[in-house]
């Protein structure tokens, strides 16, 4: 690919952090998209995390594994061998793929770098040319330590330029959240590229699905003396008593969860599958999703009660694939169309409604599914205004 003249994006990520697949589609589709809108895109990690997860033994070589895995993402996306490097900041400092001179070029030359999931911790070379964006993916805990004024929260924010949020909600009327007068969010979303997603089959699946994790006790935070929780299972448990009511099935892929979990789940008519099988293979991954009939899932308490706005960007990948999705309302449906492809829920006899729905015009509501998709969060929409707002314009349509 002839990349001459083309402005360069630097994306800070963390797929060896966490190298399960929703992280890789996730970062996939920035890279893409915004290579597809005109731009020289780079990948590089240097967040300073031993990529324990990727390792057997201790002796592995945690720095090459990692760098192998990116390799590899890289090969498949299409996004080339000279445009990514990981820095073992962790370890002894080593430079994987691109050099330490060529990484040197690349942020000096960066008309952006972004600080994708707000997952890297500033570093000079980050933020000398004063183009480092952050782009949270998870709302709520930064926004309570602005709040309370935490210094670590306001040092790690002070040196991006600009800050963009999955709580689209934020700021506006309904939402919860505290609003920080010294730095200014804009709204943002999960872009998808459609066609790798695009799909004219009949699920093989019959089950309404999803994936994620069913307990995680930590990151639960405190504001105005409430507790809001990070833990999904929170929300689960309060529609656990779903299948008996509707003769649809349920499918929960789920990681982070007990035998006694599985069996609980079983006794009230889910069906219950190991994730782990299959999450951490990008196409396993994909076929799950394209071969489900739905998604039926649950958000995080601490969105649903402050109605952040954030929506999942595995629910995305769903709607692109024309796969409805029935999911706990969080204020999303101030922003997006509800009541064709896409249902927010808050009661239990909404989601009997939703899955009624679906099931009475499937076609149509798979139809609507990926319309939403394309007019929501296809890479084009989402990535185009977001560098447009950090005042760059995209080379192509």
């Amino acid at each position: 690919m002839n990349t001459a003249g083309r402005q360069k994006i630097v994306l800070l990520g963390m797929m060896s952090k966490i190298p399960v697949a929703g992280v890789i589609w996730q970062t996939a589709h920035y890279l893409v998209g915004l290579q597809r809108l005109g731009f020289d895109v780079y990948y590089v990690e240097e967040h300073a995390r031993t990529p324990t997860t990727l390792m057997r033994e201790e002796t592995d070589d945690g720095s090459l594994l990692a760098a192998d895995l990116i390799a590899r993402v890289m090969r498949k996306f299409d996004i080339g061998a000279d445009r990514w490097c990981f820095h073992a900041l962790h370890d002894d400092g080593r430079y994987l793929g691109m050099s330490e001179s060529q990484l040197a070029t690349v942020f000096r030359e960066a008309a952006l770098i972004i600080n994708l999931h707000g997952g890297t911790v500033p570093l000079p070379h980050h933020y000398a040319t004063n183009r480092l964006v952050y782009l949270e993916t998870d709302p709520v805990a930064l926004q309570i330590e602005l709040f309370h004024q935490q210094q670590s929260t306001i040092d790690f924010l002070e040196p991006h330029c600009a800050f963009f949020t999955f709580g689209e909600n934020y700021g506006r009327p309904g939402c919860k959240l505290p609003v920080s007068d010294r730095f200014k969010f804009h709204p943002t979303r999960q872009p998808v590229v459609m066609d790798f997603w695009g799909n004219d089959s009949v699920a093989s699946n019959d089950a309404f699905t999803t994936i994620g994790n069913w307990e995680q006790v930590t990151r639960t935070v405190k504001f105005n003396g409430d507790e809001y929780h990070w833990s999904k299972h929170f929300e689960f448990l309060k529609f656990i008593d779903l299948p008996a009511l509707t003769s649809q099935a349920f499918e929960l892929a789920l990681a982070s969860y007990s035998p006694e979990v599985k069996v609980m789940l079983e006794s009230k008519g889910w069906r219950v599958r190991d994730a782990m099988k299959f999450s951490m293979d990008a196409d396993l991954y994909r076929s799950y999703i394209i071969d489900s009939r739905a998604e039926y899932t649950v958000a995080k308490d601490q969105n649903v009660r402050l109605r952040s706005g954030w929506f999942s960007d595995r629910s995305v990948t769903y709607l692109a694939a024309g796969r409805p999705v029935v999911t706990q309302e969080t204020g999303f449906s101030d922003i997006f169309p509800t009541g064709a492809g896409l249902f927010g829920f808050s009661s239990i006899d909404e989601i009997l409604q939703a899955v009624e729905r679906i099931n009475g015009d499937y076609k149509k509501h798979s139809i609507a599914a990926t319309q939403i998709a394309r007019d929501y969060f296809s890479y084009d929409v989402v990535l185009r205004d977001l560098v447009t707002t950090c005042g760059l314009h995209c080379s192509s349509r």
